[in-house]
């Protein structure tokens, strides 16, 4: 070994290690009396090989130059060098062993007692944790790799999201003595190495579960145990859904375990567009995965801790439901131990998906439910702790508060400790006098409240307008509904500053209706800085529905949300709200990427990007409709490129077409002039959606230039195209019937189908896999893999929650569409599985090989088909065909359709058959079809009659037959097209006297007379 560099010292002790595994399994294999000895060294010489494999991955890449600790480690990996050598020399017995096997004795001896195994095991562990250590400093450092910055901007994190987050920086922590037994049964959890891997901290509004989240998250950052957090928060823009939350933990993770990185590395490079996929492929490949690839873990090393706070403000039920269910899995995770600690209220859908996790899953405990004495405690020792400090800073008597007066207040409070946390905050307001405050509160000791919640915030804002007239208290109530229900109502929050702008009036104003409101606001000195609510519960508090019309601080929502669109709407449209060129780019050509992020927050400051991305929003909560020539159509035809311009800057472009789809059901009338504009608003946003992602002028360079000549987009604002730029190339004069391609798959598409509420599309490929694709945008949502073979046909289920994938692998899945998780495998058939449609209840699935019962626990097949099954209708009709002949249903037989398969006998010279399927989405009028031969043959007709095959025209490109020409066109083959009928007006074509219609969604021979389409087919 001398002279040797660090990376052959590594590939030396891989080698030498892999020679003793291998001595070791003979070894195992001859000797009986030493089995758990032979084991002991194989593992702990395994786990050494392991780490030394990892290392010389990353010497073998591109920043080896920056392992600079690994380097270091030769000196150590030549003692290692030397001490397996010896221990594979007394492992090899040489002649004597030759020599007993002469004689009829046992070949192989294990040569080390009980005793010595444990100090080779003990030595080996020290080489172990020393390269293991040397490992994650040079995985850590590599962080702060340039390539890596570049990857973790592809991860879009939530801002303050963390527990120790700057804008939650002031938010409660435990105090010493408090909530003692409680952390401490947290911590026994997570040093369990046998325990469940989920604790589940429930407890009603107010009880403190995110000050125990952040007291609990701080413990494990000190002790290095801390993987990530995320404290979900109403109101505060991605901290309040799920579009952020397992990018926000993949980064995390990266930099809290180094072992992860990699994997993360290498999921962005096989997705660069991860983020923006469904929850369940965000955290296989960003979360599940990498750790999985963690091949080496210490046996003795504490786990990881990941922390989940207020999973109840989540706004969607499904992304919790999802969360849920994707984080079960990690208890999957080895050697490396994960523990994850989820705080919530008992909400039903919570309650449900923890009722879903198998066994063993998880551990609860209710915080509403511990002890009164206990509750009492803590609550006392935070007053007693508060009170104290005010004392002090207001140099008040030693005597203040009394005790009596204490009591009272530990009384009022259980068992919330919001109660506590706010009267405190209201006490101890420098604004006014603490001990009147303080008999401000205990005035309202005897009185009864509907709710606890009432009892919280009722003594703080009943006393804001107490000496005031009738009418002047009036007219402060409505200045209080107006700007703190805005607060409360708000997606994200504004600054002061901001909310002057964007309410127009002036930031003294605001302060003054704000300044009283410090013991449930959190009011920054800094104007520029967020204004926020300390607890979601005073949300809770102003808009409960019992208070209406008894309470004057209640607060309509719908109001509240009218009046923030209308003032969107007013921002946007005002001379300091949108126009072209915001950033005042010299280069129509300029990337998103190249702008500095300053100047676009100086260009578009926080209240208008707040307009931008949620006056769509508002809109919609506030029950409004479109109309002709009302505000938001006049905003539309004024400054609908605008939007999309700053939206790009913003870095959102992706979210306008989903806006777009929402303001369409907002529209009154299919037939209004409004109604056409949206449409198509819808189609020019979805031809040029990557264009306005990545440049964002390119919207008035290149886009309106090239939509359609006729198309409303282009002419509303024809004045915008560029007087420099000649078109020379064609450009169609209107939009043609596809909407959008739906590209992503590596073999040919063999069907296609809509979901009930034709949201999604789901597509089944060659390459075996399918694919969930959302209608509105066109983007991927899902890959459901699984499949070992060509993958059929998909159908959804009535109810749009499952999706069935038949495929020649002789198997059916059925997968969850909300997670793309299998949810079962169907085994048993005998042959390959070419169709597949569930019947009108969901009940069961029929196949080309026979019917099987979804209901039951076994998923044996029934029924077997003899005939050959083409589509199954709502009815639960089949359409058959017996040999020639097929059987036409016609189509008020046929309302609507899951999904059709279809086989046509093609020319005996393809050698092969073309198959069309198609699927119908009956609420929008849409046709999708995947076709990988343009033409239907006539079988009855001889191969050189010229009438043999008809190609069909319209709504796909033509395209000849592919034995004729060699024709080889993989985009063609692996994308689906969908078809929009406003556009495609034909939906009947002739074969040589047979027909192939198109009608509800389905594509059949005619064996009689062709009928003549009416208006409605």
């Amino acid at each position: 070994m001398d002279g040797l560099s660090g990376a052959a010292s590594v590939i030396a002790v891989i080698d030498i290690s892999a020679k003793i595994l291998s001595l070791c399994f003979q070894y195992s294999v001859a000797v009986k009396d030493a089995k758990k000895d032979i084991e002991r060294v194989q593992r702990k010489v395994t786990d050494i090989k392991t780490v030394l494999e990892k290392i010389k991955q990353l010497l073998d890449g591109r920043d080896r130059a920056r392992l600079s600790t690994t380097y270091e480690l030769s000196d150590l990996l030549k003692e290692c060098f030397l001490e397996l050598e010896e221990l594979k020399a007394e492992l090899e017995p040489g002649k004597t062993r030759k020599a007993m096997s002469r004689f009829g004795v046992r070949a192989l001896k294990w040569p080390f007692t009980s005793k010595q195994v444990e100090k080779v095991i003990s030595s080996l562990e020290r080489y172990e944790q020393t390269i293991t250590l040397a490992l994650q400093v040079d995985q850590t450092g590599l962080i702060l790799d340039f390539n890596i910055k570049l990857d973790l901007a592809k991860l879009p994190i939530a801002k303050g999201a963390s527990f120790d987050s700057h804008m939650d920086e002031h938010n409660a922590r435990c105090l010493a003595n408090t909530r003692v037994e409680l952390r401490h049964q947290i911590a026994e959890w997570a040093e369990d190495r046998n325990g469940k891997p989920i604790f589940w901290l429930k407890g009603m509004a107010g009880t403190g579960k995110s000050t125990i989240a952040r007291s609990v998250a701080q413990s494990f950052a000190d002790k290095h145990q801390l993987a990530a957090s995320f404290f979900f928060k109403k109101g505060e823009g991605e901290r309040g859904n799920a579009t952020r939350f397992f990018t926000t933990i993949a980064t995390d993770l990266m930099a809290h375990i180094p072992g992860s990185v990699l994997g993360i590395r290498k999921a962005l490079d096989a997705d660069p567009g991860i983020s923006e996929r469904v929850l369940k492929d965000q955290f296989e490949k960003l979360i599940l995965h990498p750790l999985l690839e963690i091949q080496q873990a210490p046996s003795q090393a504490l786990a990881y801790i990941v922390v989940i706070d207020a999973l109840d403000e989540c706004e969607r039920e499904e992304d919790i439901r999802s969360i849920l269910k994707l984080l079960a899995r990690t208890k999957d995770i080895k050697p490396m131990s994960l523990r994850i600690l989820v705080t919530s209220r008992p909400e039903l859908p919570i309650h449900f998906g923890f009722k879903q996790m198998l066994d063993g899953t998880y551990q609860d405990l209710v915080l509403h439910e511990v002890p009164q004495r206990t509750i009492e405690h803590d609550i006392r020792l935070f007053l007693e702790h508060e009170l104290r400090e005010v004392q002090k800073q207001r140099s008040l008597s030693p005597n203040w508060p009394r005790e009596d007066q204490i009591q009272a207040l530990v009384k009022l409070a259980i068992p919330l400790f919001i109660f506590a946390s706010t009267v405190c905050r209201y006490i101890a307001d420098r604004r006014d006098n603490p001990t009147k405050r303080l008999e401000v509160v205990l005035r309202y000791q005897s009185a009864t409240y509907v709710s606890n919640l009432d009892r919280t915030y009722l003594p703080i804002l009943s006393q804001l307008f107490d000496d005031e007239d009738e009418a002047d208290k009036q007219r402060r109530t409505s200045e209080f509904r107006d700007i703190v229900g805005s607060i409360a109502i708000l997606e994200s929050p504004l600054s002061i500053s901001s909310l002057a702008r964007f309410f127009q009036i002036s930031k003294e104003d605001v302060r003054c209706r704000l300044d009283s409101l410090h013991s449930v606001l959190s009011i920054p000195d800094s104007g520029d800085l967020p204004v926020r609510l300390l607890h979601q519960s005073f949300r809770d508090f102003l808009v409960d529905p019992r208070k209406k019309g008894k309470s004057p601080f209640w607060v309509d929502e719908r109001e509240i949300h009218e009046r923030l669109a209308g003032k969107c709407l007013e921002l946007l449209s005002s001379s300091e709200g949108l126009r072209q060129n915001m950033c005042k780019l010299l280069n129509p050509g300029t990337l998103r990427s190249e702008i500095d992020e300053q100047k676009i927050a100086i260009c578009l400051p926080p209240e208008l990007q707040y307009a931008c991305r949620y006056w769509v929003h508002h809109l919609e909560q506030s029950g409004g409709h479109i109309h002709d020539g009302d505000p938001t159509y006049l905003f539309l035809q004024k400054h609908l490129l605008y939007w999309l311009e700053a939206m790009s800057l913003i870095g959102e472009a992706y979210k306008c077409i989903y806006m777009i789809n929402r303001l369409q059901a907002l529209a009154e009338s299919d037939t209004s002039t409004v109604s056409s504009f949206l449409h198509d608003a819808e189609r020019f946003t979805l031809r040029f959606r990557s264009i306005l992602e990545y440049a964002p002028l390119q919207v008035y360079s290149s886009a309106l230039i090239f939509a359609p000549k006729t198309a409303i987009i282009r002419k509303t604002f024809a004045d915008h195209i560029p007087g420099w730029v000649n078109v020379i190339s064609k450009v169609e004069d209107d939009w043609d019937s596809c909407r959008s391609t739906l590209e992503g798959h590596s073999g040919w598409v063999n069907a296609v189908a809509f979901s009930p509420d034709g949201q999604l599309v789901a597509s089944a490929s060659d390459d075996s896999t399918v694919r969930l694709w959302e209608t509105a945008t066109g983007s991927c949502r899902s890959m459901l893999e699984g499949h070992s073979g060509e993958v059929n046909a998909a159908a959804f289920s009535p109810d749009g929650q499952l999706v069935a994938s038949a495929s020649d692998d002789s198997t059916v899945r059925l997968w969850e569409t909300a997670t793309g998780s299998c949810r079962s495998t169907l085994e048993g058939h005998s042959g390959e599985v070419r169709a597949a449609a569930f019947s009108p209840d969901g009940q069961y699935l029929q196949t080309n090989i026979g019917q099987i019962s979804l209901s039951l626990s076994s998923s044996s097949i029934s029924s077997p088909q003899d005939k050959k099954l083409l589509a199954l209708f709502a009815e639960g009709q089949w359409v058959l065909l017996e040999e020639q002949s097929l059987l036409w249903l016609p189509p008020e037989y046929r309302p609507t359709c899951t999904a059709v398969y279809r086989d046509i006998d093609v020319s005996r010279f393809a050698k092969q058959q073309s198959y069309v399927s198609l699927g119908f989405m009956t609420c929008y009028a849409n046709l999708m079809a995947c076709v990988d031969q343009y033409q239907i043959c006539n079988p009855n007709k001889a191969v050189d009659d010229p009438k043999a095959c008809t190609s069909l025209t319209g709504l796909w490109p033509i395209r000849q037959q592919l034995d004729k020409i060699g024709l080889n066109d993989p985009q063609v083959l692996t994308a689906l097209r969908v078809l929009d009928h406003n556009v495609a007006q034909t939906m009947f074509y002739s074969v040589q006297g047979r027909g192939a219609s198109a009608l509800n969604g389905t594509l059949l021979e005619l064996s009689g007379p062709i009928p003549t389409p009416t208006a409605d087919r």
